[in-house]
């Protein structure tokens, strides 16, 4: 059977809207993307400002929803056409989500359509199956600003936690320290092309979380160390460079092996032979972090996979997908009523936190005091 969905991001700094079908085949197709980046708004303050992020959805988010809407009418598929939408109702910034989420139930609301509410993480998990059909079960590390989780993806809504960060993420290192050396916003791909003419073993930074046999992350760390040697040693434009290009090494390699632990991991929890090793999120751009893990992949006998590069950043075709996999089983369960799901969906609320592996996230929680403390998941 047919679907199509409309999708809506706006949990950090891109207001997006995309128009997602798939086919009784199961072929996936983006009919429209569109995207309005707020770097240039954020790049003044060196990292996003949620408030300002809040205003700027407000802003253009309308005009996004009619140009995504008129790109897809140009290829044949009108909002007559639409089953659904979807959007993210967290994890993220809250006036941001808010503001995507408030968009979408008016949307719904006056279309008479059912409204499915994503998680973010799960746009990113599962952006992959927008441009390949990649089986379940898969190991997952997903690595963005926010978020640097290992998860084992069994199917949409199946997820089981191997590793998360205990403090920041790997793209939130990255940033903070190209923040530190003057590198402007945003500071991932600005280090990243920085490390090119940087020699990577000039600086030796240190290694997280040594004593430890488990797949979780520390980055924190490296921020502090970085930031010293950035104060105390680099005076030259190749310091920098080799500077950045040791940042860039140390986060390829704790990445790396907790990677090759989670892979063991899955192996004995699946008995899968060669299955995929998806890589998602925003790092997932990082031509060095890419290929060893690419590297890691075929060692382990696991097949790497990673979305194009337009597809690892925020983007609302993952959020479209996303939604109209779980719509899809929704309406397969049993007794599904659809006017009462319609009810029922506008009453879907913005959060602000939402693990993946919600068990998880109760039975060993990664901060067990109470506060806004960690990664955002």
């Amino acid at each position: 059977m047919t679907l199509c969905v409309l999708g809506v991001e706006s949990s950090c700094d891109e207001t997006a809207v995309s128009v997602v079908r798939r086919d009784a085949d199961g072929r996936v197709e983006v009919v429209s993307s569109v995207i309005h980046s707020q770097v240039v708004k954020h790049a003044v303050y060196g990292g996003v400002v949620p408030e300002i992020a809040a205003r700027s959805h407000v802003e253009t988010i309308d005009d996004l929803a009619r140009l995504a809407l008129e790109q897809a009418a140009n290829k044949g598929v009108t909002a007559d056409d639409l089953d659904a939408v979807a959007a993210t109702s967290g994890p993220g910034l809250i006036g941001g989500v808010m503001v995507g989420l408030s968009f979408a139930k008016g949307f719904a609301f006056a279309r008479n359509l059912p409204l499915i509410g994503v998680n973010h993480l799960e746009g990113h998990a599962l952006s992959v199956r927008l441009t390949e059909d990649v089986a379940f079960p898969f190991l997952l590390l997903l690595v963005s600003g926010g978020h640097c989780q290992l998860l084992a993806v069994r199917g949409v809504g199946d997820y089981q936690r191997l590793g998360t960060t205990i403090d920041d993420a790997a793209g939130e290192a990255f940033d903070k320290i190209a923040k530190t050396l003057g590198l402007g916003y945003p500071g991932g791909p600005a280090l990243e092309r920085e490390a090119v003419t940087g020699d990577a073993t000039r600086f030796e930074l240190p290694r997280a979380l040594l004593g430890r046999k488990d797949c979780d992350f520390s980055f924190s760390g490296l921020k502090t160390a970085a930031a010293r040697v950035a104060m105390e040693q680099v005076k030259t434009p190749q310091d920098r460079a080799d500077l950045c290009a040791s940042v860039q090494a140390a986060i390829t390699r704790q990445l790396s092996e907790r990677s090759e632990r989670a892979m063991k991991l899955f192996k004995d929890m699946t008995g899968a032979e060669r299955p995929a090793f998806v890589v998602a999120g925003g790092v997932a751009a990082n031509k060095t972090v890419r290929a060893r893990l690419t590297q890691l992949a075929e060692a382990n006998g696991f097949r790497f996979v990673a979305p194009p590069l337009e597809w690892c950043t925020d983007n609302a075709a993952m959020i479209a997908l996303a939604g109209l996999e779980r719509f899809a089983l929704l309406r397969e369960e049993a007794g599904f009523n659809a006017a009462d799901f319609r009810k029922e969906s506008l009453k879907t609320v913005a959060r602000p936190r939402w693990p993946l592996d919600e068990d998880r996230a109760i039975s060993a929680p990664i901060h067990k005091k109470s506060g806004r403390k960690g990664a955002k998941a």
